[in-house]
């Protein structure tokens, strides 16, 4: 983690304390604070702003304080927690078990039966969930007005939007509920309500993060996106949350960081004939005073045509993409398209107007498009544009919806369709105190080096965080997991994804690779008198095959790893069912005599399923 700023630094208790990850860091070391104290403080401040519908699902404080108490009885491990203590909040159309899924919409809300890879490594990182926030219907806006459950205001000006479809993940933070959040960007929700709250907003590379267990708006191109209060932040929970997953078809196995230089650089920003303001005359200063910066921090702007993206922009909302939303929601959209908001309906009913046709023929123009503008990578580093062109009141979006929300996206609907990685970051106040924000572009894979230049640019703005008193702390992001040899280890047990000991490998930033089997040769058994509950394994002449997932972790983490495995586990080779070998977990054979041969499951996970379906099955019989 970061340093702390100077402000958080004196802070003497939760109720003054920045939420930012610095911050939190000082306060749990040095004492001052535990976990609980947190948590107190998180549900006070959603309390102090309970008129702007910035939740949808907020679980009682006793299941946060629940959580907070596991990790403060854990302290003296805090640093395996990368996310130790932190507060966090998801967008409402990313699985969490046992709470609801609404994606906006109250006739479409289910429970979760799963939590989303992506959340499940950032809780076993140490973060603490808070809730879930609202969202525009589906994901469908970039405004944040689209929602039964209301327009969710802007955090510097209740009149103004707050920017969609991730207006409630982005208010949460701004406001200090949280420190961060998650939201999904296809268009720009991950960047837009990061301009329009003072924040930065993190669209990662697609693949990066799993997509797994959240509603897709647009499948091929979502992202799930980090809204945070600084660079570092955003950071750290990427190099978290960035893991590949062997559940998710878009999951990317090119996964090497991309660097950009450092000291000098060239960046891109529309020239004088493709610019577009929309007559805000405030924005295209506060814009020039963006570049002006940039060349402060060494860079040398290059006027670019942006007329081939705005292009590709016009196709996500205007071309055959739009079926991409209706098949997310399609046999909803069959039997209840009466609940869909009208303004959702009209949008993802437009779908019903292309052929598969359309769909190819839009494919081979964003090709073509793609190879034209990449040959402006041979001249600039980044590209740097305006996050939104301007602003809106909620009565201005509410009286023209789909012409002011097209407008806010003339900067971010083409980078998910390139392929691209973005920044959203503060820049500036307008008169009147509402925040302007800029977006730094570059190719896939440049996330790290993005956050790196991103925090030299925020810091150099004077800015506080969010709607905060807060400066941002000095201390740079973590750069990305340095590339090193790695090793592949085998689990079968607590430290399979979403398990108590799963973290022991997400804080060593080990990558998922597969869920498979191990050949048949090998006989599991449920240990006793282990906590948490742990099976052993044991090659034998009369074995099955047996569910294991497939990790990779750094040379230099592997050893760190093996030291904490307790007896009478250790680790050796395993020899997986397609005849290849990875490092696994072994049991010594003397307690197998005392324990239960629990082979016949299959693997862990169902054996675990057997021991919930007994209890459910003798409570209702004591019901009885």
């Amino acid at each position: 983690m970061t340093q702390p700023s100077q402000q958080a630094r004196g802070a003497t208790s939760a109720t003054d304390l920045s939420f930012d990850l610095a911050a939190l860091h000082d306060a749990y070391t040095s004492g001052r604070l535990q976990p609980q104290d947190v948590v107190r403080a998180a549900y006070a401040r959603i309390a102090q702003h309970a008129d702007n519908p910035v939740w949808i699902h907020l679980p009682p404080i006793e299941s946060a304080l629940a959580r907070a108490e596991t990790l403060a009885k854990d302290s003296a491990r805090m640093r395996d927690y990368p996310l130790y203590g932190v507060p966090f909040a998801v967008k409402d159309n990313i699985d969490v078990t046992g709470l609801p899924t609404s994606a906006g919409c109250r006739e479409f809300t289910r429970i979760a039966q799963a939590t989303a890879p992506v959340v499940q490594h950032l809780l076993a990182a140490g973060a603490m969930l808070i809730g879930k926030t609202n969202l525009d219907q589906f994901a469908t806006g970039l405004v944040g007005v689209r929602s039964p459950w209301g327009a969710v205001q802007n955090a510097f000006d209740p009149v103004y939007v707050s920017g969609g479809s991730s207006s409630g993940s982005a208010v949460s933070v701004a406001l200090g509920q949280v420190s961060f959040s998650l939201g999904t960007d296809t268009a720009g929700s991950g960047r837009v309500p990061a301009a329009f709250n003072n924040l930065v907003g993190l669209k990662p590379t697609r693949g990066l993060m799993s997509t797994t267990g959240v509603l897709p708006a647009c499948r091929s191109l979502d992202c799930v996106s980090i809204f945070a209060l600084n660079c570092a932040d955003a950071a750290a929970v990427f190099n978290v949350a960035n893991a590949n997953d062997a559940t998710d078809v878009f999951s990317r196995h090119d996964r090497e960081p991309a660097t950009l230089p450092v000291k000098t650089f060239r960046f891109g920003v529309p020239d004088a004939a493709s610019i577009e303001f929309f007559g805000d005359t405030r924005a295209a200063t506060l814009f020039e005073q963006a570049s002006a910066r940039l060349c402060s921090l060494g860079g040398t702007p290059v006027p670019v045509d942006m007329t081939p993206f705005y292009a590709v922009a016009r196709l996500l909302y205007e071309g055959p993409w739009v079926a991409e939303r209706h098949a997310a929601i399609r046999d909803f959209f069959a039997a209840q398209a009466q609940f869909l908001l009208p303004v959702i309906r009209t949008i993802i009913g437009k779908a019903a107007s292309f052929s598969a046709t359309d769909s190819f023929e839009a494919s081979y123009e964003v090709a073509r498009l793609r190879r034209l503008t990449e040959t402006l990578w041979h001249d600039i580093d980044v590209l740097a544009v305006p996050s939104a062109p301007t602003i809106y009141t909620i009565a201005e979006v509410e009286a023209d919806p789909i012409r002011l929300n097209a407008r806010l996206g003339t900067y971010t609907n083409f980078v998910n369709l390139l392929d691209l990685a973005a920044l959203a970051l503060p820049s500036g106040m307008r008169a009147g105190g509402l925040p302007f924000g800029i977006t730094l572009i570059a190719p896939a894979h440049t996330d790290n080096a993005l956050l790196e230049l991103g925090h030299r640019y925020h810091l150099a703005g004077g800015l506080n965080m969010g709607k905060s008193a807060h400066a941002v702390p000095a201390t740079a992001p973590a750069p990305a997991p340095a590339a090193t040899g790695t090793i592949k280890v085998g689990v079968v047990g607590a430290h399979l994804s979403g398990l108590p000991l799963n973290h022991q490998l997400t804080s060593r930033n080990a990558k998922l690779l597969r869920s498979c089997r191990t050949a048949p040769a090998y006989r599991l058994y449920a240990l006793p008198d282990s906590t948490p509950p742990k099976p052993g394994m044991a090659r034998t002449s009369d074995g099955a095959a047996i569910e294991v997932e497939v990790w990779e972790m750094g040379t230099s983490q592997f050893g760190g790893f093996v030291a904490g495995i307790p007896a009478p586990l250790g680790i050796g080779t395993l020899t997986l069912e397609d005849g290849s070998e990875v490092k696994g977990f072994i049991c010594e054979n003397h307690i197998l005599s005392s324990a239960r041969d629990i082979t016949e499951f299959g693997g862990w996970r169902n054996y675990l399923a057997s021991l919930r379906r007994a209890d459910a099955t003798k409570t209702e019989q004591t019901k009885k």
